[in-house]
């Protein structure tokens, strides 16, 4: 999934439309990765004559995380060297749970929720995590629970009953996506993408993000290791054509999205760049729409609306206080 933290990034806001259209080509990535999950997941990836085998989610959010770590940790190491990569012990632990509970969780959950359910329910449902978070930082002080902000979470939930057929949907609920195992697990996965930014706030503010980017990977990558073994990958006897989506796939959802997204950043504010990233999941409902042909009712694109009215008015600063920014981890 795609963006979204709480933290003190630079913005240059030399070329805003530059940030706009560097955050708006990852958002537009990411919701191509979305689809091509969808259709992995299900066996429509071709044309049936010459379809692939499905590949299971687990595989999918393991090797992507795994092939992008082999990628981008030379590049870094030859780039800035090892000195500059390490972080103190404190710190790389807090790297490590995040890379666990954060990236490989939500990534799986995710990608879980996309096989179960579809492409629309998992993503909106996901992308519900500002809202958490913000739950979170009321909870602990650190937020006002302004009108504002009350409204918006009764938004959201308004709009996740909406997306998923609670309220308003036909008597088959299967019209709607509806599956209490891709359901539950969009919600974990919304839940473990807000621990990756309310853990992520601090060493984001005093880190470079492509080496915090590393040791998460780092951290995904070791915990898959040991989850799944590579003896129990290769015995799936994946075809040449499986590994190399899985290859394509890696370096579209995370090495390139992320490369334009820390890209966009550089010329927008946190605020700004986080809204600009609320286009991912209409571009990922629209792409898996036209190429999939996944049915949306009316009722759901009502939903989706007020989702990302939601996830939007609880991102904006409120007077005399701080916004609640999500960073992406998609």
């Amino acid at each position: 999934m795609s963006p979204p933290t709480i933290n003190g990034a630079s913005a240059r806001r030399v070329h805003p439309f530059r940030g706009y259209l560097f955050i708006g080509s990852a958002t537009f990535l990411w919701g191509i990765a979305a689809t091509l999950g969808r259709a992995v997941f299900t066996g429509r990836l071709l044309p049936a004559a010459q379809s692939l085998h499905p590949i299971d989610p687990l595989i999918v959010a393991q090797t992507r995380t795994t092939l992008s770590l082999f990628v981008v940790l030379p590049f870094l190491l030859a780039r800035r060297g090892w000195q500059r990569l390490k972080l103190p012990q404190a710190d790389l632990l807090q790297c490590l749970l995040l890379g666990v509970f954060g990236v490989a969780a939500s990534n799986y959950l995710y990608y879980l929720a996309i096989q179960k359910t579809n492409v629309a329910v998992a993503i909106i449902i996901q992308y519900t995590a500002p809202v958490w978070v913000l739950l979170y930082a009321v909870a602990r002080g650190q937020q006002k629970a302004t009108p504002q902000k009350v409204a918006a979470v009764g938004l959201a939930l308004l709009g996740i009953a909406l997306v998923i057929g609670l309220v308003g949907g036909a008597s088959g609920n299967a019209t709607l996506g509806l599956n209490l195992v891709g359901v539950t697990a969009a919600l974990l996965a919304s839940f473990s993408y807000s621990f990756y930014n309310v853990g992520g706030h601090r060493i984001l503010a005093r880190y470079d993000r492509w080496q915090v980017l590393a040791w998460t990977l780092c951290a995904a990558a070791a915990f898959w290791l040991l989850f799944n073994p590579p003896w129990k990958v290769f015995a799936a006897h994946y075809s040449v054509a499986q590994w190399l989506f899985l290859f394509v796939f890696s370096m579209i959802s995370v090495l390139a999205a992320f490369s334009l997204y820390f890209a966009g950043l550089q010329h927008l504010d946190p605020t700004r760049a986080v809204v600009a990233a609320c286009m991912e999941p209409v571009f990922a409902v629209a792409i898996a729409a036209v190429v999939l042909g996944e049915v949306m009712r009316p009722i759901q694109a009502i939903g989706i609306i007020l989702v990302l009215a939601a996830i939007v008015t609880v991102q904006l600063p409120g007077r005399g206080q701080q916004p609640v920014v999500v960073e992406p981890i998609e």
